[in-house]
């Protein structure tokens, strides 16, 4: 069948699409997997601007797929954030657990599901990765602050870690060593994104920022109401921003461990982090009064860089990253 769905308009309304494709009393209709790669590609169309998919960097081959895993993200994410209501968002989470084992069980009904399944099974996805992204967003209906670093760190195992081990398998690339150094990118990734967020984040009642660590740094729940950026504040995020830029450079060195077509694309995952966290600095760590971005101009001088370093690794003058010795990455006190 041909679908009929907000994404055709090139715009994401989410409640249309879970009316027309959530839990249901009577069957589904069938969707054929041409109409499911197709409904997958126009999702991530819609979110381009917000998440690029796929750039013209990878290989064509690897395009419907990564919008196949997109759409999974997008749909669980959605479930979380835009239902309106937690304990309605656990449900949905949890019927959208089921989907996904009911995928790898050889039964699909969701487009998203008919789609995906043909990427899981040729590049031999394991189901695990997927049910940590949906426990994640899980959690934010429930936990909306963290004690320790350590329980942050374990959240982000399973909100951005899980989608590095996914592109991995799509890379072919997976053994141990990568896997450590991309969770390490992908945590530092997550990181930068909620510091750059931390008054986005407050605003739905959210706060990533680590109790332990506000308290060594004296910044206050009254500071925090206030939403400004105090010194003590400023001294906590300098603090954030440096733990951040330590994950994504520990994870660095896996760009020169992929086969040469994907190193431009991870190189700019990592420089666009990096780059967020370049900005924040910028900005005196102020993010309370205005949310660092990524410019245009920026995007061309991480582009510009990250072909700079290919090229030279292709002419032998720049040498492969040393892999840091596990534990050696410092864990800064004070900023």
């Amino acid at each position: 069948m041909k679908l009929s769905s907000g994404a055709t308009r090139m715009s994401w309304d989410f409640p249309r699409e879970l009316e027309m494709w959530g839990p249901r009393l009577e069957p589904a209709p069938a969707v054929s997997p041409e109409a499911a790669r197709e409904y997958c590609r126009l999702l991530a169309a819609t979110h381009y601007e917000n998440f690029p998919v796929v750039t013209r960097l990878l290989p064509r081959r690897l395009h419907q797929h990564f919008f196949n895993v997109y759409a999974f993200c997008r749909w669980a994410d959605d479930l979380g954030d835009e239902v309106g209501d937690r304990e309605r968002s656990r449900e949905l989470l949890g019927w959208w657990r089921g989907e996904l084992r009911a995928c790898y069980d050889g039964q699909t009904r969701h487009p998203v599901f008919v789609a995906l399944r043909e990427t899981v099974g040729e590049f031999e996805i394991p189901c695990q990765p997927f049910e940590d992204l949906v426990s994640a967003f899980e959690q934010d209906q429930w936990k909306h602050a963290y004690e320790t670093f350590d329980e942050l760190r374990d959240y982000c195992r399973r909100s951005a870690d899980p989608v590095g081990r996914i592109v991995l398998h799509l890379f072919r690339a997976v053994d141990d060593e990568n896997t450590a150094l991309s969770n390490s990118i992908c945590t530092g990734l997550q990181l930068a994104n909620f510091w750059q967020d931390v008054a986005r984040d407050a605003a739905i009642g959210r706060k990533y920022l680590p109790e332990e660590d506000c308290r060594r740094f004296g910044y206050t729940a009254e500071e925090y109401a206030r939403e400004s950026s105090t010194d003590n504040f400023r001294k906590l995020l300098a603090f954030e921003v440096a733990r951040a830029r330590d994950f994504l450079e520990a994870g660095r060195p896996l760009v020169d461990r992929l086969p040469r077509a994907f190193q431009i694309d991870m190189e700019l995952f990592v420089r666009g982090g990096l780059c967020i966290l370049r900005r924040i600095e910028k900005l005196g760590f102020r993010v309370w009064e205005t949310r660092p971005k990524v410019t245009r101009w920026d995007l061309c001088k991480l582009f510009a860089g990250a072909w700079c370093r290919q090229a030279g690794r292709r002419l032998g003058l720049v040498a492969p990253r040393a892999i840091p010795e596990r534990g050696a990455r410092s864990e800064r006190v004070s900023p």
